[in-house]
């Protein structure tokens, strides 16, 4: 990950504070589960207990997929993007490309993907410029809008619980909260604010908490790879205090699972796409006792 861009975000009062970051958030060599918690791992928990546990326990890897891989390269992209407007830099589209490309390269060799032939290799790439090049077509966000974070990583302490880490996109002026996510199937806002209520809970949690302010807004961008690929922006209220409370919620009841070792199984269509789906098949409950320590 680029290094976190040192930046301000403004109060309401006016006066400008320090967001107070971690570089990258502290994580132990080999972090356990409850070492932290995290908008991806809270996710997760909620989604299926036994993931939770072949990820964050039994920590086994799992196989990067295309689908990843054009997520990231397109989020590296953004990422790029975001700076260059922070710098005050306006970077061109030819700029941008080759930034693009040298990120493809080298996300491809870190996750060392296999393709079955170049002609793959290439349909996926292009898929993830496209992405990116419409969005760049069709932002909502003004060009001569100075962003006041970029890949923020903050951290915030709560009392009886593990500490929640999180890394925010971007900040838009005003303390819009922005989280961009590549989509095979076009959300609505309903879905939208549903599926990612935790995530958004967590980051408006952390902005607070660094800023001592409460964000303006909380912003999905999604770019959605269809055959012409579509931008859809949902724009959500501030964090409500029933958020808030359901938040410290689940962070409690996920704390109170794993050391209880409860990891039972959720079956469902998710299970189709699960990196997991061929170990979950043959899962013993003696598998997942006595692991957490």
């Amino acid at each position: 990950m680029s290094p976190v861009v040192s930046t301000t975000v403004t109060r309401v009062t006016g006066k400008r504070t320090p967001l107070r970051r971690v570089e990258s958030p502290q994580e132990p060599a080999t972090p356990g589960p409850l070492d932290y918690l995290s908008a991806s791992r809270l996710n997760c928990w909620q989604q299926c207990r036994l993931k939770f546990w072949f990820r964050y326990v039994a920590r086994v890897e799992s196989k990067p997929s295309p689908a990843l891989l054009v997520g990231q390269a397109v989020h590296r992209v953004l990422q790029a993007w975001n700076h260059a407007r922070w710098r005050g830099e306006h970077p061109t589209a030819d700029d941008l490309r080759e930034t693009f490309t040298i990120g493809w390269t080298e996300l491809a060799d870190e996750y060392a993907m296999k393709w079955t032939s170049t002609d793959e290799e290439q349909a996926h790439r292009d898929q993830a410029w496209s992405l990116f090049a419409t969005y760049l077509a069709e932002t909502p966000i003004p060009p001569d809008e100075k962003p006041e974070g970029v890949e923020v990583s903050v951290e915030c302490e709560f009392a009886g619980l593990p500490r929640l880490i999180g890394v925010i996109d971007l900040v838009r002026t005003g303390g819009r909260i922005v989280d961009f996510k590549t989509s095979a199937r076009t959300p609505s806002e309903g879905q939208a604010a549903q599926l990612h209520e935790t995530q958004l809970s967590c980051y408006a949690v952390l902005y607070r908490e660094a800023t001592g302010t409460t964000e303006q807004a909380l912003e999905l961008h999604h770019l959605v790879k269809l055959k012409t690929p579509r931008i859809v922006i949902t724009v959500l209220d501030p964090m409500t205090k029933i958020q808030e409370a359901r938040l410290r919620f689940l962070m409690e009841r996920c704390v109170q699972g794993v050391l209880a070792e409860d990891f039972t199984p959720s079956p469902g269509l998710h299970c189709m796409s699960c990196d997991y789906y061929g170990r979950c098949r043959k899962w013993q409950p003696r598998d997942v006792a006595r692991r957490v320590a």
